[in-house]
């Protein structure tokens, strides 16, 4: 996450804390909209670890019309 908040504050000219408060505010954003396993690897890809896609399409197919596994 911390090379996010790096490449925002860069990206957009501002300072890292708001950065991070930006970040934090789309996370908390996307935590209310998403489901939890989406929300879940998003979660495991900023930090660094490996992300299971397959498991991020199947809790998307119901939001992009198709059915979820």
């Amino acid at each position: 996450m911390d090379e996010l908040i790096k490449n925002v504050a860069k990206q957009a000219n501002i300072s890292p804390d708001q950065a991070k408060a930006a970040v934090n505010s789309v996370l908390d954003f996307l935590k209310d909209k998403l489901p939890a396993p989406v929300v879940d690897q998003i979660k495991a890809a900023l930090s660094g670890q490996q992300v299971d896609a397959s498991a991020v399409a199947n809790a998307l197919g119901g939001l992009l019309g198709g059915t979820k596994k």
